[in-house]
């Protein structure tokens, strides 16, 4: 059977300030630079999701789109679009903000609740059209 990854590309716009508040806000601002403005700032992130498995020889998907759709809706978007990341978002506590870090949240949330037959494969963050991140959970 041939094994086939699918992407499905998913949006949320959300604020975030990069600090560490053991820091002066002077070494924040070496640090961390516009990102640690005290007044926030946002972006409009846009988020690749890539699963693998065999395909079904009844349905020919990998996984229904609709289904990876809703369910990174529930588990993710819905928590994160329209929000402040370092205050309204419970599983990002502890965390910097960074893009870097909530790509391997976003992995932990998405992994423990895909179907049985698929893997998650890869996740792409792109913070800016310019800047992104990858994870492959390792």
């Amino acid at each position: 059977m041939a094994r086939v990854s699918v992407t499905r590309r998913v949006h949320f716009s959300a604020a975030h300030r990069l600090f560490r508040p053991d820091w002066t806000d002077e070494q924040n601002e070496e640090v961390f630079g516009d990102c640690s403005n005290p007044l926030w700032h946002g972006h409009n992130y846009e988020l690749d999701v890539t699963v693998e498995g065999d395909i079904d020889p009844e349905t020919g998907y990998v996984m229904d789109l609709k289904r990876l759709k809703a369910l990174v809706h529930e588990r993710v978007v819905s928590d994160l679009d329209h929000r402040n990341l370092n205050r309204q978002v419970p599983w990002m506590d502890g965390l910097i903000p960074t893009t870097e870090n909530l790509v391997v949240a976003i992995w932990q949330r998405l992994a423990e609740t895909l179907p049985q037959e698929v893997l998650l494969r890869r996740l792409v963050l792109w913070e800016t059209p310019r800047n992104f991140v990858e994870y492959e959970g390792r």
